[in-house]
C-alpha cells in the first residue's frame, strides 16, 4: 500500500464521487406555494387569537373565548 496513485486514476476517481452524489443526493425541494386565501385565512387566526388574549384582561365575560 505504498503507492499513490497516478494523475488519471485521482481524476477517474474524483469523477466518480461527483456523478455518485449527483444520482444519490437529495432532490431540491420547491418552495412550497401558499394560497393567498390560506394565507389570509392564517393571518385572520392569529390576529384573532391576539385579540382574544387582549379580552382575557377585562372582568368577567371573555375569560371563556381562551
Amino acid at each position: 500500500m505504498g503507492q499513490t496513485a497516478s494523475a488519471d486514476e485521482a481524476a477517474a476517481i474524483a469523477a466518480a464521487i461527483a456523478r455518485f452524489e449527483a444520482e444519490t443526493g437529495t432532490a431540491d425541494v420547491p418552495a412550497a406555494v401558499v394560497n393567498p386565501w390560506q394565507r389570509a385565512a392564517l393571518v385572520e387566526g392569529v390576529s384573532a387569537k391576539e385579540a382574544g388574549r387582549d379580552l382575557d384582561d377585562l372582568e368577567g365575560g371573555a375569560r371563556w373565548l381562551s
